[in-house]
């Protein structure tokens, strides 16, 4: 199994790594058939009248393409609205790493669901 540079990178140095306390929104899930679990937490400011994603981090246990996977989802939705960020699929994520070994796709879906629970379960609190 190959990882690209940019997957190594992420991997060894996840950014936005961590928790948020008094986080606006948590999300965990889990695939039960490879072990991988990520939680993300958001806080969500204002921009412009707009929700923007105004701080994001994760905690993920699990394989080198999941914190991957995790950590450069981090970096692309950082800023976003988030009618933006729910407009991020895996293929996105796939690109953005320069690519993940076919088994490892999995977890790019992963990511993106467990992302889009959060902002849903923001957007029904508020």
């Amino acid at each position: 199994m190959k990882y690209t540079q940019k997957v190594i990178d992420h991997f060894r140095n996840p950014r936005n790594q961590g928790k948020i306390n008094n986080a606006d929104a948590v999300s965990e899930k889990g695939n039960p058939a490879c072990g991988d679990v990520m939680r993300i937490y958001l806080k969500i400011g204002e921009n412009d009248d707009k929700k923007i994603i105004e701080d994001i981090k994760f905690e993920t246990f699990g394989c080198a393409a999941a914190i991957a996977v995790t950590s450069i989802l981090t970096e692309m939705v950082k800023g976003r609205t988030l009618e933006e960020a729910l407009q991020l699929n895996k293929d996105e994520i796939v690109k953005e790493l320069g690519g993940l070994p076919a088994q490892k796709i999995h977890c790019s879906m992963l990511g993106v669901d467990t992302l889009h629970e959060a902002i849903k379960q923001y957007q029904n609190k508020n």
